[in-house]
């Protein structure tokens, strides 16, 4: 799909920009559409082929059921489709996306990255959320969670850095012994290569980053630009718009000024863990 829609593209002599500014989306989401790396919805697709010139109706039709089918496969391939009973599309997307970003930056304030949390601590976030109260669908939930995680392993692996709030630390999370050993697993996985972990104190006081979390996913493509993912109690939103992005990469830059370096950020987990001992 992605190929066919770059080729009608090209042959009208439009850049990835010009597509991009008709269509109110960045270049980065053309980009990923013509890779196949992103699905392509019938809005955009309609709108996309009025853009190229494409009127013949056999055309339109042949495009459309493509698209359907890619998408249709898209959806059905993924693990986390095994899971659909128990995760919301815009989560089964999150997911789709991640399994194929090269990097992963994150900002939290009240919780540890579903990337880096143990099984008890996931647990016990799930059991809270109250969206799910059958033990089947808690577990399921976990599960996904823990098989997100497989992408810090994989080759090549997933790029992850993480900023936390101090709060997200001292949080009890499922009491003191699950959060001292989710302390203790945090404090592994910051000495993997691919890991970053930093600790914004709360001796810092107010800094722009406390109206929320939010996580940003980059793309291997130099043209595919990055994708913020917002979460809130009633589903999480997209922002994929340049402009928006950029406010959140200048919130990223801003709290990573803000942060304890590594050696130090360490040394506070491992005190706050053994404060809870």
């Amino acid at each position: 799909m992605g190929e066919e829609l770059r080729g009608l593209r090209e042959r009208t002599g439009l850049s990835t920009n010009a597509v991009a500014d008709a269509l109110d989306c960045t270049k980065g989401k053309i980009s990923r559409i013509e890779n196949g790396r992103s699905p392509v919805r019938m809005p955009d697709l309609t709108a996309m082929l009025h853009l190229y010139g494409v009127d013949d109706p056999t055309v339109h039709e042949r495009l459309t059921e493509l698209a359907r089918t890619a998408n249709k496969r898209r959806r059905g391939n993924g693990w986390w489709n095994e899971y659909g009973s128990v995760l919301a599309d815009t989560y089964r997307d999150f997911i789709a996306l991640e399994a194929v970003a090269s990097s992963v930056r994150t900002f939290q304030s009240q919780m540890i990255p579903a990337l880096l949390q143990t099984p008890d601590y996931a647990r016990a976030l799930t059991t809270a959320g109250r969206r799910w109260k059958q033990p089947a669908e808690i577990e399921q939930f976990v599960t996904v969670r823990l098989m997100r995680q497989q992408r810090l392993t994989a080759d090549p692996p997933l790029s992850l850095s993480v900023v936390l709030a101090e709060g997200a630390l001292r949080q009890q999370v499922g009491g003191p012994a699950v959060m001292r050993d989710q302390l203790a697993h945090l404090a592994r996985a910051a000495s993997m290569p691919n890991v970053s972990v930093r600790v914004v104190p709360f001796s810092v006081g107010a800094h722009a980053s406390m109206a929320g979390p939010y996580v940003i996913l980059g793309f291997p493509s130099e043209a595919a630009m990055d994708v913020v993912l917002l979460d809130n109690p009633s589903g999480s939103m997209w922002l994929e718009g340049s402009t928006e992005v950029e406010t959140y990469l200048e919130l990223w830059n801003d709290v990573c000024t803000k942060a304890l370096p590594t050696a130090e950020s360490l040394e506070l987990i491992n005190s706050i863990k053994e404060l809870g001992s």
